[in-house]
């Protein structure tokens, strides 16, 4: 699979294609569920398959501070959509450019002339162009107008509502971490590479691997039983996700102590997959009841891990 920047990066073997655009954020079930209908199409129509999608998100780009949690970056994303058959994901810098293009331009600059589009799958609540004024309609005109089939996704359901990003984040700030893997198809997990810390667990007794997190707005915060895929290997720990207010901490940070591991992992890029929310982040009075507190953290992840063997 492609990861391709921009459209000036777009190589020719790709354009004919049949192709899906969308934020894609954590794709879950419903998105591979797309993904799969539109590989069974390009397979038809003996085209390359992709994924457009675009950073920052649209949301994001228009409500800034205010957009909500984001379930992974696009590395992440990209990894995720290597687990399928999809030939390429196409990335768009969303800009006011883009954002002020109007719908016609958009399918006739891109979708056409461009990607060439052969197929194209989008939700039939799908809005796109200047003032959000294209959808779905408007690209089925565009279809029969330049000679390309449009369709529109089956909504995907577990437990009687509609799969989303938004249902999933809802279900991490909660603390149902197994509902939000039930509609990811997996644990949540956040990827990243092993940085150095100030290594202040050290010295309490609890070294740590800390992850730097490329987003302010996390979906959830905390401590949890967590798993850390370490290349072919996999270790148990507990992890902190906060600011760490008991050292006036500033900046959201992902901490993870493993059990029984002691490996130089520093610029290693590894997964933190969450399994079990242990208790929200509070503030302690000292070190001293800091470090009693991660003691029992550890122990009700243990026992977690043990119930779960």
């Amino acid at each position: 699979m492609h990861l391709i920047r921009g459209l000036q990066n777009l190589h020719p073997q790709f354009k004919g294609c049949a192709l899906t655009i969308g934020n894609f954020d954590g794709v879950h079930l419903g998105h591979q569920a797309i993904i799969q209908h539109l590989q069974t199409k390009a397979e038809t129509l003996h085209c390359p398959a992709g994924v457009m999608s675009f950073e920052p998100l649209p949301h994001e780009y228009f409500t800034h501070e205010q957009s909500s949690a984001r379930l992974n970056r696009l590395r992440e994303k990209f990894l995720a959509l290597q687990s399928t058959r999809t030939d390429f994901l196409l990335c768009l810098k969303f800009n006011q450019q883009l954002a002020e293009m109007p719908a016609d331009k958009f399918i006739e600059d891109i979708l056409v002339k461009q990607l060439q589009v052969k197929y194209l799958l989008v939700g039939d609540d799908f809005r796109f162009g200047k003032g959000r004024a294209g959808d779905f309609k408007t690209l089925k005109q565009a279809g029969e107008k330049y000679g390309f089939e449009v369709e529109d996704t089956a909504t995907q359901i577990h437990h009687h509502e509609r799969i989303s990003s938004t249902r999933i984040r809802d279900a991490l700030n909660i603390g149902q971490l197994q509902l939000a893997a039930e509609m990811l198809g997996h644990p949540y997990n956040i990827c990243g590479r092993v940085a150095h810390g100030d290594k202040r667990g050290r010295t309490i007794g609890f070294p740590t691997a800390n992850l730097k997190l490329f987003h302010r707005n996390i979906p959830l915060s905390g401590v949890y039983a967590v798993t850390m895929e370490i290349a072919e290997q996999t270790v148990n720990g507990v992890a902190n996700i906060g600011n760490r207010p008991t050292i006036d901490g500033i900046n959201v940070q992902l901490e993870v102590h493993l059990f029984d591991f002691s490996d130089d992992i520093y610029g290693r890029h590894v997964c933190v997959n969450f399994k079990h929310k242990i208790r929200e982040e509070i503030k302690f009075d000292s070190l001293d009841a800091l470090q009693s507190q991660i003691h029992k953290d550890c122990d009700r992840a243990q026992e977690y891990f043990n119930q779960t063997d």
